[in-house]
């Protein structure tokens, strides 16, 4: 195993980027729209085993106080071997002194609990896709009053 790791998105294969999120049960898109995701992010990281993607990860952020981690995603046999945390630290690394977010993929959380992260009580959303809001895997059905 030779891991090797890219912080920029040149020649990136986004159909990889795309079938990885698609493989580990993470929501994916057109891979235009990874392309577009993964470039206009504050700070990305590609992780490979030689030539094959294993590992991805991006941060948006304003730099100064506040970031927003997306798209962490290790292959399945890759998992274990701190791929995911060293994607974690990297990205939280290029944004010192920052606060994070995310949302963890269902039975993801331990993980990141793990990193020192904490679960919100007042976490809140909005998807774009408005099916996406009757998803109570993410989201807890409520009424608005």
């Amino acid at each position: 195993m030779t891991i090797k790791r890219q912080y920029d998105c040149d020649n990136i294969n986004w159909e990889d980027v795309r079938t990885l999120l698609k493989e580990v049960g993470m929501s994916y898109s057109d891979v235009t729209v990874h392309e577009l995701s993964f470039k206009n992010s504050y700070s990305r990281i590609f992780v490979f085993d030689e030539d094959v993607l294993v590992g991805c990860g991006r941060i948006i952020s304003d730099g100064v106080r506040q970031s927003a981690i997306y798209d962490i995603a290790v292959k399945t046999d890759y998992q274990g071997q701190n791929i995911g945390r060293q994607i974690v630290d990297y990205l939280m690394n290029s944004t010192p002194g920052c606060n994070f977010i995310l949302y963890a993929s269902p039975g993801k959380e331990g993980f990141y609990l793990k990193l020192g992260l904490r679960k919100l009580k007042t976490g809140m959303i909005l998807f774009a896709n408005t099916e996406r809001m009757q998803d109570e895997t993410f989201v807890e059905i409520t009424q608005s009053k």
